[in-house]
């Protein structure tokens, strides 16, 4: 026991930890204040939970030494995970062996889909294919009409037919969507009671738990997917959770969810599907939080990773939530092409290629950078673990903006050769110089993103001129000026330890509960009593799943959104209220904000429209406030220089190389003002300024960047 033990408090450690393509990043918050400790290491794809555990182990370790430099215990709170879990298994088709019981007369509904092409002049087009195969999707009798009143009970004789089909096809995963289940949910009941009693080991998912929405294919889509991934998921979790222990993580395990709170380990593992892009709304947390710390409110996010990079638009603080995604699309970048899945998720954009993703000649003979990635094995070929396509990480090496001798503060060393020969063999093909090609991977990068989020932006009604840009990702702030410059943005902000800052979202993450009840409406026929009725049922349901994630109910906040349109109208637009307006001129009030939202988007309301209500939603989540973030004193020994030196780099608005200064971030005092070009370093990742900037490093050591006005800012 360390000295001082059972009288001062001891060191208590909350740690994220994020897994993507290429890192596994994690960070412990070591103090209340916000300090914290980093750790980084290579995804290891085969097992994901190996690198979890080793990243967990480290940060363990460091905090291990500075509670023994306190004289205190080690107090382990908690560990909040990110995935890409989910998102893998469908892609790569990886998940069980699933069947779908369905209402007699819609066994086809999954290959109907929406009966639309996403590209029409597309003659090889693909369209993905479904989870489930066809031969496992079970048609019982029993039927709602479209209020949800029952028309034919649901027989015994249909139910040991599904338990025949399961037994003899050896399915893994059920899913149950019947019709009309989100009005009345008797029948999916029915079927879920008689076959967990009937097949105990058998996973079960139930689409009026899933996905308690309108939209037949769409909720039928999900629940599918739930099923394929739920063995999965469970396995995963629960191995991972003897993994964190066997290094000492002993406290709880939470889950980050794609709407951009968490859960408890249980409850991802019951709703698997919720967990789509856990990761990269963490990174919208992050920046968020850095943000509302300096007062910005209107941020476009930009995290750039080892694999993608997503964008995402929030005002007031606050992003985007949709309720509509789509994963594995058979085009990357086609809307439609993939498999619509119903879960809350912030509203991003993937916006471009990763550091890792490869480089390669098209077949018209062009540049081509992406959408295939290295990932973190082999990973780009200055990684020296095999490699033999260039990436974005070995162009960015070649034109300077990485020090192979400090990446991941100087714990892993670039070979600037063996990019050098890679990107000779490809400029060979394309009958460039090898630097002309590093320079056209970053422009063809940098544009692509630009533009991307360009239009991304424009969707939202807004004019990306008036937003903030808040970089996060290892990638992230190597490119984020330069983006920001293509789309007329003048000021960039960079968090501490931004090269891991999903994990800082998931450490400043509200733990949520999601629900939805659709019941297609015209507003002024809405019951009131009904809808209090209904959401608060809704509440409870919620407020159990957050005290399972250890919210104490004085700390949850709840919000009501409304979906409506224009009776007639295809897609709808989310209203929010709160609890206390549901009993005072619901009616006026929802309209009034609806064509508010209605006129910023479209620039008028139409006239004599009728609204309608589709679905009714409720979010729960625990209180939440910013945290300000610093790293451990000892972490960041004073003692170090601020300048470390000059390094050649390319300057892209002179079109050719220049020397740079080479800053220590973290040796620079807050309210240092800098003037670029130059680079920041730090373990995590490296700020490139590679034109005339404002660099100022902020109180809380975060990073104000701004690039002066110009004629392509002012048009």
């Amino acid at each position: 026991m360390s000295a001082g033990a059972g009288t001062d408090p001891p060191l208590a450690v909350r740690i994220a930890v994020d897994i993507g393509g290429t890192f596994t990043d994690g960070i412990a918050q070591i103090d209340a204040d916000g300090a914290i400790l980093t750790a980084k290491e290579l995804t290891t794809p085969q097992d994901p939970s190996l690198a979890v555990a080793t990243v967990v182990a480290e940060l363990l370790r460091q905090a291990g030494l500075v509670a023994e430099a306190r004289g205190l215990e080690v107090l382990h709170r908690d560990v909040v995970h990110g995935t890409t879990l989910v998102t893998n298994a469908i892609l790569e088709r990886k998940g069980a062996r699933t069947g779908l019981v369905v209402t007699r007369g819609t066994a086809d509904t999954l290959r109907i889909a929406r009966e639309m092409r996403y590209d029409l002049y597309d003659l090889d087009i693909e369209l993905p294919e479904p989870l489930v195969d066809r031969t496992d999707v079970i048609e019982i009798d029993g039927r709602l009409d479209a209020r949800g009143t029952e028309l034919e009970p649901v027989s015994d004789r249909a139910l040991e037919d599904v338990v025949a089909h399961v037994r003899e096809r050896g399915i893994e995963s059920l899913g149950i969507c019947l019709l009309h289940a989100y009005l009345e949910p008797a029948h999916e009941e029915r079927v879920a009671r008689y076959l967990r009693h009937a097949l105990p080991k058998l996973s079960i998912s139930v689409s009026n738990r899933v996905a308690n929405e309108i939209r037949e294919y769409e909720r039928m889509s999900t629940v599918a997917a739930n099923a394929y991934v739920q063995p999965l998921a469970a396995t995963y979790l629960r191995k991972l959770r003897r993994s964190l222990e066997e290094v000492g993580a002993v406290g709880p395990l939470r889950i980050m969810l794609s709407s951009g709170g968490f859960t408890s380990d249980q409850s991802a593992a019951d709703d698997p599907i919720d967990l789509l892009e856990s990761g990269p709304a963490g990174g919208v947390l992050s920046a968020l939080n850095t943000a509302a710390l300096v007062g910005v409110t209107d941020v476009l996010t930009f995290d750039m990773g080892g694999t993608t990079a997503k964008a995402c638009v929030a005002t007031d603080g606050a992003p985007a939530i949709t309720y509509l995604f789509e994963a594995a699309r058979a085009r990357r970048f086609k809307k439609g092409s993939g498999l619509p899945i119903l879960v809350p998720s912030i509203d991003l954009i993937e916006i471009g290629a990763g550091g890792g993703s490869i480089a390669s000649r098209d077949a018209l003979g062009l540049l081509k950078v992406g959408p295939q990635s290295a990932g973190a094995a082999p990973g780009p070929v200055c990684y020296g673990l095999g490699g033999h396509d260039p990436t974005v990480t070995d162009a960015d090496l070649m034109l300077g903006y990485l020090d192979p001798d400090s990446f991941l503060g100087g714990r892993m060393r670039l070979d600037a050769r063996l990019s050098e020969a890679a990107m000779q063999r490809l400029a060979g093909e394309l009958g460039i110089a090898p630097m002309k090609l590093a320079q056209g991977i970053c422009e063809v990068v940098n544009e692509s993103m630009a533009s991307a989020a360009r239009v991304h932006v424009a969707e939202k009604g807004l004019d990306p001129r008036g937003l903030t840009m808040v970089a996060t990702g290892g990638a992230g702030p190597v490119h984020a000026v330069e983006v920001a410059h293509k789309l007329g943005i003048r000021r960039i902000l960079c968090s501490v330890a931004a090269g891991v800052g999903s994990c800082l979202g998931f450490l400043s993450a509200p733990a949520r509960a999601d629900r939805a009840w659709s019941n297609a409406r015209m507003l002024h026929a809405v019951d009131s009593a009904e809808l209090v009725r209904v959401m608060r049922h809704l509440r409870a349901s919620a407020a159990k799943e957050l005290a399972q994630a250890g919210v104490a109910e004085e700390s949850m906040v709840f919000v009501i959104v409304a979906d409506l349109r224009y009776a007639g109208q295809g897609h709808s637009i989310a209203v929010e209220l709160s609890f206390d307006e549901l009993d005072t001129g619901l009616a006026a009030m929802i309209a009034r904000r609806f064509e508010q939202r209605y006129v910023q988007l479209y620039g008028q309301t139409l006239p004599g429209g009728v609204l309608q209500v589709v679905t009714w939603r409720l979010r729960g989540r625990s209180a939440q406030r910013s945290q300000e973030f610093h790293l451990e004193p000892s972490a960041t020994p004073g003692s170090r220089a601020a300048t470390a030196g000059y390094r050649r780099i390319y300057l892209p608005p002179l079109q050719r190389f220049g020397e740079v200064p080479v800053h220590d971030r973290y040796a620079l005092a807050p309210g240092t003002v800098l003037e670029g070009p130059l680079l920041l370093q730090e373990a995590e990742s490296t700020v490139v300024v590679a034109r005339p900037a404002r660099v100022e490093v902020l109180p809380n050591r975060s990073l104000s960047i701004t690039l002066p006005q110009d004629d392509r800012s002012s048009r």
